[in-house]
């Protein structure tokens, strides 16, 4: 498999890779697993896990892994079997996570803050029969009225006070007992003392790294409605490896991942957690993130690599009180998960003089297919150039399979060992999505002469407006480079004459102004007619995100399709436009 993408290399991004990468580097098929005993077998006195100021070592981390490996073999879970993580970022995931994948089953990521009929879907989807928690009410109390009403039949309740240094391991039960969930004794219901009390020689299972599932990841998908991408062992292992090489000046055992996105996004569980384990670093692990928090741990614990998103490298840039934290221990960050203003990177290399370079992927691609180089050549609105062993192909929109010529647009498809094998029990989707070797992922680009490509928008959030294509993006990268602005979001909505109008929703930055009219007449050299925006709407409040911190496309398009149902009139300044 390896051998085949290296044959294929084109040109377009040879002359500009970065001459410490080797875009043919073989990566051999192994079980994901082995990250985590090579890291144990270097390094197993250095610091694996940092949680709450307790810290646990690599042989620790290895210790416990064989142990739970061996519980969950003990209480019956397999090769193939679906199990649920429903946790916050802490040492319980990773444990959990490499323990499960040593027993051959297939570890699904549930978020903690799913609504009850987002964890019905996935529980009942995925066939998840065992969900792995804390004992924290808020957690253990969404998931108990599930026992029987789908496939969850039990519920491995780990202690939050297990992984909380000394006295607050004695103090949270009685200082926080009202949010300790009241664990029922009975069959239903693991605990993880009695889980990991064993010797940890626990029954060695074959995988076979490229058939063998080691994730399933729910997502939105490429078609919208959530799905299984089914990530093997193979898949993820070679993300992490082509990460590593991706960021090259990295020190085995040396290096500290601050981990702030929440490890069941495909994007922190691969960068966060994988990718430093494999490099042997330090994962400083958050539960969530809260500025002030994340300021201090970076100026007390010294990170050196953080992987975010855009609205969190724009609030540390904004912060007022910047000042008074040393963030100079950065030295590498990668935005994913949503386009980077431009400005969002400036502002933030300028705050703290570390490199931040924006990646590009899918959970169906494990999810990094594309990045920025470190030390070569970023190309202002670019997602960048193929990591090692991964092929961009920009393909017409019209038959899916031509491929375009440089400057043209078209969808962005990917080829590579991060490539997922497919989605969970959707044939039909898969065979959508995975055509002639490719991955489709209902992105519309451009890729220049020196291979570096360039996303114009999403296929589903396209605008079309009087006959014409309007991409979001570009919109939205124009009014961000107005300074008073510090968040935007650009849909279309339904128009009786236009078929879709153009509507910009924004947050100012606090002590600025701006009115609709001098925003239009700011944008007048950046966006042709059809482009500009028709209406505005100013905004007190944040906009709306994800439960990781993206800007939401889809939330303000509720609002407004709930506008419309009850009859609301528009509120939001038409520019004349």
């Amino acid at each position: 498999m390896t051998e085949a993408y290296a044959s294929e290399r084109p040109n377009a991004w040879a002359k500009l890779y970065p001459p410490a990468v080797d875009w043919s580097q073989p990566i051999e098929p192994r079980p994901l697993y082995a990250i985590l005993d090579d890291a144990v077998a270097r390094f197993a006195d250095r610091p694996c896990a940092t949680f709450m100021e307790k810290t646990l070592t690599y042989g620790q981390i290895g210790d416990l892994v064989a142990r739970a490996a061996k519980g969950f073999q003990a209480a019956g879970i397999g090769k193939g079997d679906r199990v649920g993580l429903f946790l916050p970022n802490c040492p319980y995931f990773v444990i959990c996570y490499f323990a499960l994948l040593k027993c051959g089953a297939v570890v699904v990521n549930f978020n903690p803050l799913y609504a009850e009929r987002e964890l019905i879907t996935n529980i009942d989807d995925s066939g998840t029969e065992l969900m792995v928690t804390l004992d924290l009410a808020q957690l253990h109390n969404k998931l108990l009225p599930l026992l029987g009403r789908t496939a969850l039949k039990r519920i491995l309740v780990c202690p939050m006070a297990g992984v909380l240094p000394f006295p607050k391991n004695l103090l949270f039960p009685i200082v926080k007992r009202r949010e300790v969930a009241k664990v029922p004794k009975d069959g239903r219901h693991l605990r993880w003392n009695d889980l990991v009390r064993n010797d940890g020689r626990f029954a060695p299972v074959p995988i076979a790294p490229a058939e063998d599932l080691a994730v399933l990841q729910y997502t939105g998908g490429t078609t919208g409605t959530p799905k299984g991408a089914m990530l093997t062992h193979f898949n993820l292992y070679a993300n992490a490896v082509q990460a590593g090489c991706w960021f090259e000046g990295m020190v085995p055992g040396q290096d500290r991942m601050l981990a702030v996105l929440p490890f069941f996004h495909v994007f922190a569980m691969t960068v966060a957690m994988n990718l430093a384990i494999w490099a042997g670093a330090e994962i400083v692990m958050l539960p969530r993130f809260e500025l002030e928090t994340v300021m201090k741990t970076i100026h007390d614990k010294k990170p050196t690599l953080f992987p975010a998103v855009p609205t969190i490298y724009t609030a540390i840039a904004n912060f007022p009180e910047r000042g008074k934290y040393d963030l100079s221990s950065l030295k590498r960050c990668i935005s994913g998960g949503a386009p980077l203003p431009v400005e969002v990177k400036h502002a933030f290399e300028a705050a703290t003089g570390c490199k931040l370079v924006e990646g590009y992927g899918l959970s169906e691609s494990s999810p990094i297919a594309t990045c920025n180089p470190l030390f070569g050549v970023n190309k202002t609105g670019s997602i960048g150039i193929p990591l090692p062993q991964t092929v961009i192909e920009i393909v017409s929109l019209e038959d899916r399979t031509t491929v375009m010529p440089t400057g043209e647009r078209g969808e962005v498809c990917i080829r590579g060992p991060q490539v997922m094998k497919g989605y969970w029990n959707r044939p039909e989707d898969t065979t959508d999505v995975l055509r002639n070797g490719r991955l489709h992922t209902g992105d519309v680009g451009t890729m220049d002469e020196d291979g570096y490509t360039f996303i114009v928008d999403r296929i589903k959030d396209m605008i079309l407006c009087s006959g014409f294509n309007v991409y979001p993006r570009n919109v939205e990268e124009a009014i961000y480079l107005h300074p008073a602005v510090e968040e935007c979001i650009v849909a279309g909505l339904p128009d009786a004459y236009r078929g879709q109008t153009v509507k910009a929703y924004i947050k100012l930055r606090t002590g600025h102004s701006l009115t609709a009219e001098g925003l239009v007449e700011f944008l007048k050299d950046k966006l042709s007619p059809i482009e500009m925006p028709k209406l505005v709407e100013f905004r007190d409040t944040p906009l709306p995100k994800t439960l990781i911190g993206k800007l939401s496309r889809k939330a303000v398009l509720e609002e407004e399709a709930a506008k419309a149902a009850a009859g609301t009139p528009e509120s939001a300044a038409r520019t004349g436009t």
